[in-house]
Formats: C-alpha cells, structure tokens, sequence
C-alpha cells in the first residue's frame, strides 16, 4: 500500500481538477443540448488570460484571476449561448461542427496573438510549500487548496440543483421549456446562466491545469481537459455530483496505471489514454436506454434538388474536368498542395459517405489514414508493389473500421462522435510512438516507379485517376441499393427495420467501406514525400477535415472537391503565416455559420425579420410614411398667414 499510496494522492489531486472541468460540461450540455468539444480550447483561453495578466504584466494573481474567471468565464459562456441557441433546430451531427469550428477559431486567435511559438512556462501562484505528509509523502498547499476548492463547487452546485429555484428551473429547462416558460421563468435566461456558470468551470479548469503542468500549451490544455470526457461519461452526462466523482476516479486510475506500466516499454502511454478508454468502455457497457441525448432529435435535410439543367451540369462538370487536367502546367512551385489536395479527395469521399449519406459520423478518420499509411509505408518497405500496398493500406483499416462500427451498432449522433474521438486520440497517443506504426522517427516509403521525387506532373495524374476512380465508387453506391437503405437509415432507421432491413449490417458496411477510403487517402499522401511521421495525422486534423466538409456544400461529391482545395491549396498560396492564421480563422467562422444554417437557419431568420418589418409599417408609422411618399406642392402659404386670425 506504501507504494501506492503516493499515486493515490496524486491521482486525486488531478481527477479533482477533472472533475471540475467534467461539471462545467456537463451543466451546458444537460441545458442546451450542444456538447462543447471545444470545451478544451475554451479553458485555455482563461489560461492565457491569468498568463498574460499575472506573468507578463506583472499583476498580482487574485486579480488576474477575477477577470480570466470571473469576468472572462461569464462572457464566454454568453457568447457560447447565443451559439447554442442558433443551433437548437439542427442536428448533433452540425452541433458538433459549430463547436468544432469554435475550437478552430480559438487556435487560430491564440496563433494570430502569439505566432507559432505559443507555448510558455506557466508559474505556479499558490504555495508550494508542504502542508503535510502521509507516510512520506508530501502534500502542498496548492494540492490542498485544488481539493478543498474542488470539493465546494461539487457541494455548492449539487445545492444549487436541489434547494434553489434556479437548480429547478435549470432542470425544468432540459425536460420541458414550454411548461417552465408557463410558470413565469424564461428558459433562455436559464440557459444563459447555466452557460455563465459552466464556461466559469472552464476557465477555472484551464487556469489549475497550467499551474498543474507548469506550462502553457493550447495543444496540450485541449487534450488534458478533453479527457474530462470520460469523466462525463461515468456521469451519462446529466449528474454534476457524479461528474465530479468520475473526475476522481478517472485521475486515480490513470496514476495507478502509470506505475503498473512503467516497467513495460510496450506499455508506456497507456494511462495518458485511460479517460478515453473509459470513455470508449462506458459507452459500450452503459445500457442504451440510458444514454438519451438532451434535445429532440432532428432529422439532416436532404440536398435540394439541382436547379440547373442537366446539360448545364454537364458543362460545369467538363470545366472542371478541363481545370483538373490543365493545373500541372500552371501550378508551377505550388503542385505539390495540388498533389496533396488531390491524394485527400478520397477522405473527404469517404468521410462524405458517412456523414452525409448514411447520417453517420466519425471523429477518427484521420486515424483511418495513419493506419493505413502505417500499412504502406511498412510493405512497400519490405518489397512490395507499390498499387498492391496502397490497396493493402485499404485493407488494413477495414478490421479496424469494422470495431468501430461496433458502437455505431448501438450508439449515434453525440455518443458515436465521442467514441470516434476518443478512439482517434487513443491511437494518436499511444500507438503513433509503437515501431507497428511511425515510430519515434520517419517512416520511410516511396512513389511507384518512374514517378519519383521530382517528377511531380506524373504523380498528379495517377492521384487525379485514383481520385477520379473514387468518385465513381462512391457514385455507384449512392444510385444502388445499398446507397438508398444508407439514405433511409439517415432520414427514418426505425421505418427501415419495419420493413426488414438489417440496420446493423449496413452500419458496419458503411463504416467498413468509408475506412477502406480513408486507408487509402493516407497511403497515397504517405508516398508524396518519401516519408511520413507523427506529426503529418495529428487527431486535431479529424476535427479540421469535418469543419471543411461542413462548410465546401452538401453534396459528397463537390465537397469532396472543394474541401481539399481549400485546406490544401489555398494555404499553399498564401506566404504570410498570418494570413494563413487568418484563413483558419475563417473556416472555423464558416462552419459556424454553416452549422447554424444546415436546417435552413438563414431563411427562417430573413422571414422572421421581414415578418416584423412588416408589422412595424401597421399603424400611425405606416400613415407618416405614405404622407411622406406623397408630393409636396409647389407653392407654400405665407409664414404670416397662421398669424392671422390672431
């Protein structure tokens, strides 16, 4: 017990501060409906805050505190209500675009103020000093301070819930808002304060994670409060109590793991990787009935039907064909983003069929393309030809595909996303560094003969054939019969099983195919360089490639063009690191706005808007505006005139 007792005590400390984190989650997630992936992001913000206030302006720490928390924490938490309530009529899978692209705009805002060197030493601000010792283990007073402060703000909101009338009006909130908006409380203003009190947690959050890792990374916080989602999990995402709780156990078991993997090289990275395996666990093992998510659900609208005419189409069609051949000669030093952009329009293919056809959604397809140009890099090596180990790439990833289609079985919309994520996370963590995959250094692969390093035209036209061929996979699919069971799975699962339809083997097929896709994107992307490495699949990157689906149309296939130009090609034309800041700036912006007009949001605003213009000209306003439409005449009466009678 000795030799745990230390890892114990730690544990604690740390899942406290996950448990913080956890409940300021959870409490915007059971108010609004709309759960914050860039919850992470959002607890930096506060961080470099406190950082810039206390360390670089020299301002002493309770201040600095009030305004990265006090004042910071509620108006983020305003700004992030307005969000959510633009997204109540979409669905979870454009809910997590927005937050999404949130995240995007608050990496780029902090590249935009810090440049590329955005990391920094974070100084502690409580004593460090011993506050006491068991068995030989010292304990601080910040760790005491952490835990104690914890502790209060579990028991404070587990009061506020269950004794005040706002606890009970923020549970009201979540199960019926219009039989709360009858007794007289306005549900939006109850929103609003839970998005104060929980954006509040995050910045408290963000500010104890840096002073507990003494450093200041937007990479790093994202990722450490990120794993406050397995927290969230052995919560089921409504019970604050028992976020807290979960943050506990969630730290305790990560320290234990720790020290029973140190003495196992293959091991190591394990427990960096025990929130979301706990996450992964708890949404197999928790019963489905009893993960609900908040909110209605809404059904994706379709894609409009095309206004333009056919051969109009078939025009643009041949233009576009016509710009795909031509770029070679006029890319110049930019070719190797078109190269890029070409080998990636398979992703957005793949990616495109999941979440666009079938309704689907996956966090982790980027982790689809490391595996599967892992798989490459590593036969390709050892002799075999090159079309056999990009097919072989494909391959790979289909077992793997098929577990994560495991809890695409029982699980959709926010679970499924969350169990993509962590899995994406897991292996980005832990098996990147394993010799099976990158290694610690560059994984070594080739182009097929006669296109190597240098001939880049030729290599663009074998990328634009795999693409073009591709294309016409995911075409043939869309028209067959499978295609159709994948579009009624989307709109109405429940009408699909009446009829027979074995939903479960289509999911596991959807995922399958869509993997096989990804594989071989990150096959034909790890040969364009004649090396790949960790750094060239990092998990953000699944985030970044859904934002840039959601925001380049609704239709697979032109997405799956654009996308890739925009991610690629566009930043490669851009030489100033700001702008490309700003570019990034821009897509996070867009997906925003994009998330919130998925469902027609735009048009029912401008009819709202006209509606009231309308009722604004009914009345004595309407009267003075035709008076003032009508001509006025030519000749006035004279000043003395109204004088007269006088």
């Amino acid at each position: 017990m000795a030799e745990y007792l230390p890892f114990i005590i730690f544990g604690l400390i740390t899942g406290c501060i996950y448990g913080i984190s956890a409940m300021g989650l959870v409490l915007t997630y059971k108010t609004s409906g709309v759960f914050n992936v860039a919850h992470g992001a959002t607890s930096a913000v506060g961080a470099y805050i406190f950082y810039e206030l206390r360390q670089e302006h020299g301002i002493a720490w309770p201040i600095a505190a009030v305004v990265a928390v006090l004042i910071f924490g509620p108006i983020s938490g305003l700004l992030l209500e307005r969000m959510a309530a633009s997204l109540a009529g979409v669905t979870v899978t454009y809910k997590i675009v927005a937050t999404v692209g949130v995240f995007i705009c608050i990496q780029a805002g902090i590249g935009l103020i810090y440049g590329s060197n955005s990391t920094f030493v974070f100084q502690p601000f409580l004593s460090q000093e011993e506050a006491f010792a068991v068995e030989g283990v010292s304990v601080t007073y910040d760790n005491v301070l952490d835990m104690l402060f914890g502790i209060a703000l579990a028991v404070g909101l587990w009061l506020l819930f269950t004794r005040t009338r706002l606890g009970v009006s923020m549970r009201g909130v979540v199960d019926d808002p219009a039989l709360l908006d009858m007794t007289g409380e306005a549900p939006t203003k109850v929103r609003r304060r839970a998005w104060m009190i929980g954006s509040t947690l995050t910045a408290v959050s963000g500010v104890l994670f840096a002073a507990a890792q003494q450093q200041l990374d937007i990479s790093v916080l994202s990722l450490l409060v990120v794993q406050a989602f397995g927290a969230a999990a052995l919560a089921r995402f409504t019970s604050l109590p028992l976020a807290f709780v979960g943050g506990l156990v969630v730290g305790l078991v990560q320290k234990i793991v720790a020290k029973e993997v140190a003495e196992y090289p293959g091991l190591q990275g394990l427990d960096l990787n025990v929130p979301f395996i706990i996450l992964f666990l708890t949404l197999l093992i928790v019963p489905r009935h009893k993960l609900v998510e908040v909110g209605r659900p809404i059904k994706m609208r379709p894609p409009r039907p095309s206004r333009l005419s056919m051969q109009t189409r078939s025009v643009g069609w041949g233009a576009v064909a016509v710009v795909a051949l031509v770029v070679p000669h006029v890319a110049g030093s930019h070719l190797i983003a078109w190269n890029q952009a070409a080998s990636q329009v398979v992703l957005f293919l793949s990616l495109g069929l999941l979440v666009r056809t079938s309704g689907q959604i996956s966090l982790c397809h980027i982790a689809f393309a490391a595996i599967g140009a892992c798989a490459f890099g590593h036969s390709v090596t050892s002799g075999m030809p090159w079309a056999a180990a990009v097919l072989w790439g494909g391959l790979v990833v289909v077992p793997v595909a098929a577990f994560i289609a495991v809890p695409a079985i029982r699980l959709s919309g926010l679970y499924l996303a969350l169990a993509t994520l962590g899995f994406g996370i897991f292996v980005a963590q832990f098996a990147y560094g394993k010799s099976y995959m990158f290694g610690y250094g560059n994984l070594e692969t080739r182009r097929p003969t006669g296109f190597d390093v240098g001939n880049d035209v030729r290599f663009y036209y074998l990328l634009l054939a795999i693409a073009v061929a591709a294309i016409g996979l995911i075409l043939v699919i869309e028209r067959s019969r499978l295609g159709r069971l994948l579009r009624g799975m989307a709109d109405s699962p429940t009408a699909l099983s009446t009829l027979g339809v074995n939903l479960n083997m289509s999911r596991v097929i959807v995922f399958c195919i869509s993997g096989f896709l990804a594989g071989v994107s990150g096959a034909t992307y790890a040969s364009l360089f004649g090396s790949v490495n960790q750094e060239s699949f990092g998990y953000f990157q699944s985030l970044l490639v859904l934002a840039v689906l959601a925001i380049s149309g609704s239709r697979t296939v032109p997405a799956a063009i654009v996308g890739p130009v925009l991610l690629y090609v566009v930043p490669n034309y851009l030489n100033d690191a700001r702008m490309i800041y700003l570019l990034q700036f821009a897509f996070g912006l867009f997906a925003i706005l994009a998330a919130a007009a998925s469902q027609g949001g735009i048009s029912k605003l401008i009819g709202r808007l006209n509606v009231k213009s309308a009722e604004r000209l009914v009345g004595p306003l309407a009267d003075r505006l035709e008076l003032a439409r009508q001509p006025r005449a030519t000749t006035r009466q004279p000043a003395t005139s109204g004088m007269t009678g006088s």
